[in-house]
């Protein structure tokens, strides 16, 4: 009896200690990464020129003088809300293209584009203007800044002649527009693509 009851008395001292250790011993938790987590946000894209709504009667005013009608396609670089093309479609059923390189105003003008009824005759992209094919153009509408349009001149001389270029606001230094429009204050300017570049715009 004895030895039993000594035994017993062990193996329950040796069960309580082994308890103890067990709830002693600290659970592990993990520690917070000290490695920045770097946030999945795109970035906007850098933007050449800021976004300026064309008033409305410069818009008229544009359409009018680049003698826009039904047969034209219209691409707007720096097409902000879509309001040049838009007003060309409904108006005249002329069928147009818009890049800018701001989403937002991408999104924006389609949206404009399907609400104004005539998203099967516009459509816009978000791309640079500098690599768009403008080979199908018959009219080019730009509200752009001057270092752009120096910048864009060139691709625009060797478009097919007889092209019309219509920009509101600012030149295109050595070539000379065709005709100069004041609108409330605001100038517009107009181009035909000719038929031989002069050979100081040849650089």
């Amino acid at each position: 009896m004895t030895i039993k009851t000594f035994m017993i008395t062990i193996s329950l001292v040796s069960l309580a200690l082994t308890g103890c250790a067990q709830t002693s011993t600290p659970t592990a938790t993990p520690e917070p990464s000290s490695a920045p987590q770097q946030a999945q946000v795109e970035e906007s894209p850098q933007l050449d020129v800021p976004y300026v709504p064309t008033p409305t009667e410069v818009v008229d005013a544009m359409l009018k003088v680049a003698k826009v009608g039904k047969n034209d396609v219209l691409y707007d670089l720096g097409s902000g809300d879509g309001r040049i093309p838009i007003t060309a479609a409904k108006r005249f059923g002329t069928r147009g293209f818009g890049v800018d390189i701001d989403p937002q105003r991408i999104q924006e003008a389609n949206a404009n584009a399907q609400k104004e009824g005539v998203s099967d005759l516009v459509k816009f992209a978000q791309q640079d203007l500098f690599k768009t094919d403008l080979s199908k153009a018959t009219v080019i509408s730009l509200y752009l800044l001057p270092r752009i349009n120096l910048e864009l001149r060139p691709k625009l001389l060797q478009l097919k002649p007889g092209t019309r270029i219509v920009s509101h606001a600012f030149d295109m230094g050595d070539w000379k527009p065709d005709q100069v429009v004041n609108v409330g204050g605001t100038t517009v300017y107009y181009w035909v693509v000719p038929e031989e570049v002069p050979a100081n715009l040849k650089k």
